[in-house]
């Protein structure tokens, strides 16, 4: 196909979706699921359009779904405006750290006994399969800032969280598949692990408190209202990204951290001076501020006032990034579909039977014990357990980093046929469960 049909193929699914919108939300199936079966129908296993190996692929692959992951790491801190001492982040906490671990450990001895795969290479893949997707995790994530619903806000905290908190595990698999000292193993706990964690954690907070708060300042004073917020916005990403590079702490936790810390911003800017509106209703808890403006509405007078400042900036920074975000779900789930009929392995079933079924739920109802979760939400934090682009970019990390032949075959196959699974899985009851899961509630208040 020529680069004007590929075009005009992207244009016509893309309208399709936008056209049957609210048709596909009343269906028991994500759009991951959707964009999965497009990508198995343009590949081998459909009309033979495109064929990908993730073998020959994996430079570029990498750096894609590296795009995707810190962007929609970004936006979803952005997302979460409850501050961090608040108790709706504990459970967060508990499954991005000692759930994540567990979750390692479970998949690694399950890949050895169950399918013989060599325990340093069990281990790596424990680690690659580790992440939560905070892409294809929107319908049991925060979708908006008013909402603090326990089950959803641990989801997303993990989503965020755990994309790097992997990065150490993954790197502790890579050097395991050599011979390692003592002193090689204390470096990478002192430096990978003990340093790199808290230190990408400030670093991307302070960076996206001071951006967001200097940001607010400028254009309530200025009364800017044109400025651009999609500037902005990369900025903050590439530079706490990269800040965090540069010191060796994890990129992906600065991001993540920098999306909460221009929310915080935000949230201190209504503190400091609040909304005329929320002023005059002297309401106990300020909403967030992007939900009292609408942007392209917003005169010069009304931006002095840094409640309306604050809130446009927040509403176009999200406007900018769910838009991205959506198109590179397309485009890389896509991928997965497409490469699935070159790296499906049947006995990956069995390892993702295990992690989906056993593993994840029971780490996960153990771990969150005596949490601020009840039993329905710890249930469900066990089955929303969904594995996608994180993971694909940490198999792709890898695949650039000295793991290849016979492994790196068995690490794209199993990886691969595992998020296809969790996709479908998923993707068919995540829906049905949170709209049960949110009339429950609804009935409990």
């Amino acid at each position: 196909m020529s680069f004007l049909s590929w075009m005009a193929a992207g244009g016509a699914l893309l309208l399709t979706m936008a056209l049957s919108s609210a048709l596909i939300q009343r269906l028991p199936v994500s759009t991951a699921a959707i964009y999965l079966g497009v990508g198995c129908a343009i590949g081998p296993w459909g009309f033979d359009l495109l064929q990908i190996d993730l073998s020959d692929s994996a430079p570029w692959i990498e750096r894609l779904t590296e795009i995707a992951v810190i962007l929609s790491l970004f936006v979803g801190g952005l997302r979460l405006r409850l501050p961090l001492r608040h108790q709706a982040w504990r459970a967060a906490f508990r499954l991005a750290s000692v759930v994540m671990i567990a979750s390692i450990a479970g998949v690694a001895v399950c890949a050895w006994l169950l399918l013989d795969i060599d325990p340093a290479l069990a281990l790596l893949l424990g680690a690659i399969l580790a992440p939560t997707d905070p892409v294809l995790a929107s319908s049991v994530t925060v979708g908006h800032s008013q909402d603090n619903d326990h089950l959803r806000y641990a989801l997303s905290g993990e989503a965020g969280l755990n994309d790097g908190a992997a990065f150490p595990f993954v790197v502790l698999g890579l050097l395991l598949l050599g011979p390692i000292s003592m002193s090689e193993l204390a470096a990478w706990a002192g430096l990978r692990l003990l340093w790199a964690v808290p230190a990408g954690l400030l670093l991307g907070y302070g960076l996206g408190r001071l951006v967001g708060s200097a940001a607010i300042a400028l254009r309530a004073r200025n009364r800017d209202t044109a400025a651009p917020t999609d500037f902005l916005a990369l900025a903050l990403i590439a530079l706490s990204y990269t800040g965090a590079t540069a010191i060796g702490a994890w990129g992906f936790l600065a991001v993540f951290a920098a999306g909460i810390g221009l929310r915080h911003a935000e949230v201190r800017a209504v503190g400091d001076d609040p909304h005329p509106e929320v002023e005059q209703s002297a309401a106990e808890v300020h909403p967030p501020a992007e939900s009292l403006v609408s942007p392209n509405t917003v005169t010069e007078s009304e931006m002095a006032q840094p409640a309306v400042a604050a809130g446009v900036l927040v509403a176009e920074v999200f406007s900018f990034g769910d838009t991205l975000e959506r198109m590179l779900e397309v485009l890389l789930v896509g991928i997965v579909g497409v490469s699935l009929a070159t790296h499906w392995d049947p006995s990956a079933l069995l390892l993702a039977a295990g992690l989906i079924v056993i593993v994840r739920p029971a780490a996960t109802w153990l771990l969150l014990a005596h949490s601020p979760t009840n039993r329905l939400q710890r249930l469900l934090s066990g089955w929303f357990g969904i594995r996608g682009i994180g993971s694909i970019y940490y198999l792709a990390y890898v695949l650039t980093h000295g793991v290849a032949g016979t492994a790196g075959r068995e690490l794209a196959d199993m990886t691969i046929s595992i998020v296809a699974v969790s996709i479908v899985v998923h993707g068919l009851t995540s829906q049905p469960l949170m709209r049960w899961y949110d009339r429950r509630q609804a009935r409990r208040v």
